[in-house]
């Protein structure tokens, strides 16, 4: 099951610290005393380079006033162009496909507004049912702006257990009625990876335009979209990538619909050059930045400079290594300390198949997840029973990993978490 050497001790948990070639960017990351912090992937921590990147841009703001637009260390004007190079190195595009833009659910509803073109009888949006449930929202709101009914034209891509799919299970949803298909790149509960490369292909060979959902696997796993020709994707920077909460959202628009005329329309459409000559009618940019609608929210693309700047000095290659021996190690304590207690691993214990955190379920998740901040450990409860775990590569350890186990098993073993409610906080 495993590839990597197992030894059941702390000792050896410090040992593959001591030769991590990425333990170094620990420091570059602001870590609360006496906490382990395994919630990277619902918000990454604040790095110090994120923290200088932004107060350089309000620096901007004071030194400069409307002309940090063109002037300053990273003119305004140009950021969201710049920050969406530095995306398009770690999602597999060429830089012009990629903008730092909107958030999720607002470049979802672009997308959708852009690509959903319902013709004769193919009316039908692909959308599996264990998605995140801004993107069934986004789906069924886009619907009805077309149809009354709007189930009739909805193809959910079912789940046989709750937690994956298999690879046929979706390509059979891919029916004649279906206009547009829109997936997410590793499921958020399970955190499985799909196949976006296979699956474009089947989409295509059908004359389907397939998008896809990346919040959790951008930076998380390797991609390469322009090379899977996937037509379009959207995803949220503040988990794996460390953006900050509310960060400004990526953007990727293959570069054969360049010239796609974009669903929804706004001022930064246009193409710079021709931005400020204030025409009634769009002269849209000839590149993925014909796709934002409004002026970008730079003290929440500031960060993002900086972050992105430490994230590709790792590189997702050997951040992506260091990802599955993390939670590779996390299952294997699991199944030597854990296995009496009455959890499940519903993640993929394939390396291959599993994305960046483990995903626990139980009948006491809500309690246990409480027990497991009061004893210094933030971990994500996923209603109504799912406890995930994320050690993120650049700022967790394998000493963590094997510390948490420990708890967890001491939590259980004492029934601490008997003292606490098995209800959600308000937010879980």
């Amino acid at each position: 099951m495993f590839n990597m050497e197992f030894n059941p001790t702390r000792e050896y948990a410090a040992f593959l610290d001591k030769n991590d070639d990425l333990k170094g960017f620990r420091e570059q990351f602001y870590l609360q005393p006496e906490t382990i912090y395994f919630d990277g992937n619902s918000l990454g921590l604040l790095s110090k380079k994120a923290e200088a990147s932004l107060l350089t841009i309000l620096d901007s703001w004071k030194q400069y006033g409307i002309d940090g637009w063109t002037q300053g260390e990273y003119p305004w004007f140009y950021l969201s162009e710049q920050v969406g190079a530095q995306l398009a190195k770690i999602v597999g595009a060429k830089p012009e496909e990629v903008i730092a833009t909107g958030s999720t659910t607002v470049n979802m509803h672009q997308m959708i507004a852009t690509f959903y073109k319902p013709t004769g009888n193919k009316t039908k949006i692909v959308i599996d049912e264990l998605n995140f449930p801004t993107d069934l929202y986004a789906v069924q709101s886009q619907l009805g702006l077309h149809y009354e009914n709007i189930e009739e034209h909805i193809q959910y891509v079912r789940s046989k257990d709750g937690h994956f799919y298999a690879h046929d299970d979706i390509v059979s949803a891919m029916t004649d009625d279906v206009a547009l298909i829109i997936l997410p790149g590793v499921l958020y509960r399970s955190g499985q990876i799909l196949d976006m490369e296979a699956l474009t292909k089947e989409a295509h060979q059908r004359g389907i335009l397939i998008g896809f959902d990346l919040c959790h696997s951008v930076g998380s796993i390797e991609h390469s979209l322009h090379d899977w020709d996937v037509d379009f994707a959207f995803w949220c920077n503040y988990k794996h990538l460390n953006g900050g909460p509310g960060a400004v959202a990526g953007l990727f628009v293959n570069e054969k619909h360049f010239n796609t005329k974009p669903g929804l329309a706004g001022w930064f459409s246009s193409a710079k050059e021709k931005q400020f000559d204030m025409e009634t009618s769009l002269i849209q940019a000839p590149d993925a930045g014909a796709y934002q609608m409004g002026s970008p929210h730079l003290l929440n693309l500031a960060p993002l400079l900086g972050a992105l700047e430490l994230f590709n000095e790792a590189g997702i290659q050997r951040i992506r290594k260091k990802s599955i021996q993390l939670t590779e190690y996390f299952i294997a304590q699991y199944y030597q300390y854990l296995g009496e207690y009455g959890f499940e691993v519903n993640c993929p214990v394939i390396n291959e198949q599993r994305g960046g955190h483990i995903f626990l379920t139980h009948t006491e998740a809500a309690r246990i997840c409480k027990a497991l901040k009061a004893k210094g450990v933030i971990p994500d409860f996923r209603a109504p029973n799912g406890i995930r775990i994320a050690p993120v590569a650049l700022y967790n350890t394998f000493e963590e990993v094997y510390e948490v186990v420990q708890i967890l098993k001491t939590i259980m073993d004492e029934k601490l978490y008997e003292q606490f409610k098995n209800e959600r906080e308000i937010v879980a």
